[in-house]
């Protein structure tokens, strides 16, 4: 069975490393590029159609700096769920950046042919991860050393939600308002409105309907 060819939408600061990669992937007939203008328009007529697979979105840098880093924010904000990043110095924090802006995929220039870039916009697609074996190991370090440092301390899980904080979150996703989730739970209506900042805040999200999308979403509640 031939499968569906990939939307995707090409993005980065550079305009010559854009252009080059958008007539890269023009030969390819595993995936066909979505532009600016017909971005918005084709994400609704696939959410209207439930048309799969999804956008994804390859960015394409330098260095993930505080430009790259935008970029990435611009890819999810305009629904691209699903990213794949392609740079040339991807440091520790760079990539912990960029695994919480929602990148699936890694890939350094010096080793993006365009096989192994079809290969991870296929796998970004289809839901799936893929960093190259030393950027894994690092991650998974720094996964480790946090989890040591911080979280267990601080008495937080994996998901970096504590139980009071979950426990908050379900509620305001049950409709409640403040004075309502401090009566279940006996806090203050302060109290409840330290947690949710302290989420939103930590998460770098916009407001409570967001960090409730975002904890379904990743199915933390």
């Amino acid at each position: 069975m031939t499968q569906p060819r990939v939307p995707v939408w090409v993005k980065a600061p550079d305009p010559a490393s854009r252009f080059a990669m958008m007539h890269a992937l023009r030969q390819r007939p595993e995936v066909f590029l979505i532009g600016d203008a017909d971005l918005a328009e084709f994400q609704q007529r696939r959410a209207d159609q439930r048309i799969a697979p999804p956008v994804v979105a390859l960015v394409v840098v330098d260095s993930l700096d505080a430009t790259a880093v935008q970029v990435l924010r611009v890819a999810a904000q305009r629904g691209c769920r699903r990213t794949v990043l392609i740079g040339n110095i991807i440091d520790d924090d760079a990539l912990m950046t960029a695994v919480q802006l929602g990148v699936s995929g890694v890939l350094r220039r010096a080793d993006a042919t365009a096989d192994r870039i079809v290969y991870l916009l296929r796998s970004a697609a289809a839901g799936n991860g893929s960093l190259p074996p030393d950027l894994l190991g690092r991650l998974l370090g720094r996964l480790s050393r946090m989890q040591r440092y911080v979280l267990t301390p601080r008495d937080l899980p994996h998901t970096g939600l504590s139980d009071r904080e979950t426990q908050v979150l379900r509620l305001v996703a049950d409709g409640k308002d403040t004075q309502e989730i401090a009566r279940e739970l006996c806090y203050s209506e302060r109290t409840v409105k330290n947690v949710l900042h302290d989420i939103t805040s930590r998460l770098q999200l916009r407001n409570r309907s967001h960090a409730v999308a975002y904890a379904l979403r990743e199915g933390l509640i």
